[in-house]
């Protein structure tokens, strides 16, 4: 039986290259110092494509050194368990941290933070630090203070320079974690909230004032987890026991444990569509308890990804691309219909969301200028999309202050990634820099780096790659130093 997500450029590459002076069309500009990086699934080994979900392959990071208004190399690295190092011959580094479940090399986000960077992932699994050749140093913990693994979606305030994050993980039953991590790169604030059902909380949003957690009816399924844990005489009573624990269980439990102890890497997620769990945002302080979360009622849908979020008076205003359903039909994927750009406008004071649809064009993997995050944007940009994991050739750009929409088709047999806005200096304007993203060509089967003037959306110039970045998720700009 065939799997869409290993077909295409959604199939893996199989060898890590080292490529330096890339050619370049276009011009580079000089004051571009660092690193461009992106993450995702790449499978190190021979998978069974009946099982093989996306989002469980091994992770990937590919990178791009910029400097001087050259393109000085190309490299893409697995990010390796200790296992896998050790199976490659490669010395295993520090010692371990106590960083949760290290199934698979983290596959879904690459950050820069207190001076290490970081490949991330969610669910309870370790994220890894990586060397400046993107090379895996190993398991981290943010020095012991994160036990039971981390997200891939954490937000930087840029006012203090910490990382806010929500750490879903059915190990620790019903509860979703709110994490604070300082500068120094230790969790200076950690707080536990109710979630009944187990559910799947991909992302989440901040403001200057309130985290915003997105309840929704993607739920820890028993069933899926049975069958890719267990033998087959085991599935249906371990289901039964995983069923009967969902929703109950106050701390860490002994079978989820065990599950989640054999669990393997490049299998299906055990995770679905749970029409019977509502839908909901929570709204708590920054500084407030789980006492303190506040509910509000949300249409059914799904949430991979916030553009961003602000306070407003006694409102909090936040942009998401919305799915209406997620893994219903297809179990290996986000292909449940068209995501659009959805506002929930959580009135405090009323005590309710009005939802209204910003634009009904398809798309995935938005972005701001990360030097606005959980305050008011202007500007966004997104990958235009037929579903979740289909892109199209399309970057969208959006004015939310005079309404204008722009939109760049990069040609017919091109596939765009997610852009990231790098801004021409600590002064710019918030729209005054350059996108970057990788593009594929089917033509030609290989990528590109793009970099796209973020005012315009013209080429500024093309970082030819020497092989082809299979689809993913998401990257970062780590500029020299950070």
């Amino acid at each position: 039986m065939g799997n869409a997500y290993l077909e295409g450029n959604y199939a893996p590459v199989g060898r890590e290259l080292t490529v330096t002076d890339l050619p370049v069309t276009g011009r580079i500009p000089e004051h571009l110092d660092g690193r461009y990086v992106r993450n995702g699934p790449n499978p190190i080994s021979e998978v069974d494509p009946e099982n093989y979900h996306w989002f469980m392959g091994d992770g990937m990071v590919h990178g791009v050194r910029i400097r001087d208004g050259r393109a000085e190399w190309y490299r893409n690295r697995w990010v390796r368990t200790s296992k896998q190092k050790a199976a490659a011959g490669q010395p295993a580094g520090r010692r371990r941290e106590r960083t949760g479940i290290e199934l698979y090399g983290a596959n879904t986000n690459v950050i820069g933070h207190a001076g290490r960077v970081l490949a991330l992932v969610e669910g309870g699994m370790s994220c890894h630090e990586l060397d400046g050749e993107l090379g895996t140093v190993g398991p981290y913990g943010f020095e012991g203070t994160m036990t039971s693994g981390y997200t891939a979606h954490p937000k930087l305030d840029p006012a203090t320079g910490e990382l806010h994050a929500v750490t879903h993980y059915f190990g620790r039953g019903d509860r979703v974690r709110y994490s604070v991590i300082g500068t120094d790169g230790r969790a200076r604030r950690i707080v536990d909230i109710a979630a009944p059902g187990m559910p799947m909380m991909h992302d989440f949003a901040l403001t200057e004032k309130h985290v915003v957690l997105y309840d929704l009816p993607v739920t820890f399924d028993a069933r899926q987890a049975a069958r890719i844990t267990v033998p087959r005489p085991l599935r249906y009573p371990t289901a039964l026991l995983l069923s009967a624990l969902v929703g109950r269980v106050k701390v860490p439990h002994p079978i989820a444990a065990m599950v989640g102890a054999r669990m393997r890497a490049n299998e299906n997620l055990p995770f679905s569509w749970n029409p019977r769990h509502p839908a909901r945002v929570g709204v708590m302080p920054r500084e407030g308890g789980a006492d303190d979360v506040r509910w509000f009622e949300v249409e059914p849908c799904y949430v991979f990804h916030t553009l961003n979020a602000y306070d407003h008076g006694d409102t909090v205003v936040v942009d998401v691309v919305r799915h209406p359903r997620m893994f219903v039909t297809d179990l290996r994927g986000p292909n449940e219909g068209a995501p659009t750009l959805d506002r929930w406008t959580i009135d405090l004071s009323a005590g309710k969301v009005t939802e209204s649809r910003l634009d009904d064009r398809p798309q995935e993997f938005p972005r701001v200028d990360d030097r606005v995050v959980s305050r008011p944007h202007r500007f966004g940009y997104a990958m235009g999309a037929v579903t979740g994991a289909i892109p199209t050739d399309a970057v969208l750009k959006y004015d939310f202050v005079s309404g204008a929409f722009t939109k760049v088709e990069l040609g017919g047999g091109k596939q765009a990634g997610e852009f990231v806005f790098v801004p021409n200096g600590s002064g710019a304007a918030e729209d005054e820099g350059v996108l970057m993203g990788f593009v594929y060509d089917a033509a030609t089967q290989r990528s590109d780096l793009l970099l796209l003037d973020a005012g315009t959306l013209e080429t500024v110039a093309t970082i030819a790659l020497p092989a082809r970045v299979p689809h993913g998720f998401h990257g970062n700009w780590l500029p020299a130093g950070s």
